[in-house]
């Protein structure tokens, strides 16, 4: 067992299938060593999740849900690259948080899901990260996040 998939392992994630979704876009995109995967919504296997952070949500449920979608980005890693150790850096997530105009902490929501990478990659998990309040997202869900990592 490799490192990645034995810190997965002590980390008793199991890894999600890609989605193919039903648009005009791909899941993941390859370019030279970098790809790049579309914003995934927050969704606990196949129910999304919805709702306002400072309104519906509180800060501990979007932690959650955070590591559940960094997750499923994971998923979508190992399916597109078929091996998780080809991954060399995660360089950057870009993390929408649907709130209310008054929500200030999209930052500590965003962290749950950057514990996540860099627990199961190490140093080469760290990243630059972008953490937003937006008025509303896709279906109403209540976060979004896209990656950009170099790959082997």
């Amino acid at each position: 067992m490799t490192d990645v998939y034995a810190r997965l392992k002590a980390l008793n994630i199991e890894l999600p299938p890609v989605v193919v979704p039903d648009a005009k876009f791909q899941p993941y995109v390859i370019f030279d060593n970098t790809i790049t995967l579309s914003g995934h919504l927050s969704k606990t296997g196949e129910q999304l999740n919805t709702g306002k952070f400072g309104a519906d949500l509180t800060i501990v449920q979007g932690e959650k849900i955070a590591r559940q979608l960094a997750v499923n980005l994971l998923g979508t890693l190992q399916g597109a690259v078929g091996d998780l150790n080809k991954i060399k850096k995660i360089i950057n997530l870009n993390c929408m948080i649907n709130g209310t105009p008054d929500f200030t902490d999209p930052h500590v929501v965003a962290n749950a899901c950057s514990q996540v990478f860099h627990d199961v990659f190490g140093e080469k998990g760290y990243h630059s990260r972008n953490a937003l309040t937006v008025a509303q997202l896709p279906f109403g869900a209540c976060m979004e996040i896209s990656l950009i990592a170099g790959i082997e």
